[in-house]
């Protein structure tokens, strides 16, 4: 059986990305750090996501977990079950 990422947030992360830099988003849901990995995946079937900054700017992380945009919000915590 797939393992099922935690759910970490129900709204997306704010945060202001550096032109060229690398951040890698959590996709189990357990760091500590969110929406950026901090290890917590280890013995998990999940690996953080590289993400590129392209430019300086606000952008959105999604912290549900349950994008189909990783790592950007899509907007799927909208339809999380209350």
């Amino acid at each position: 059986m797939d393992e099922v990422a935690t759910i970490a947030g129900r709204a997306p992360i704010g945060i202001e990305v550096e032109a060229g830099k690398d951040y890698f988003w959590c996709a189990c849901g357990k760091s500590g750090n969110q929406p950026f990995c901090d290890g917590s995946h280890r013995g998990s079937s999940f690996s953080p996501v590289k993400w590129s900054a392209t430019e300086t700017k606000r952008v959105f992380f999604c912290a549900c977990k349950r994008t189909g945009t990783a790592p950007m919000c899509n907007g799927s915590h909208k339809d999380l079950p209350q």
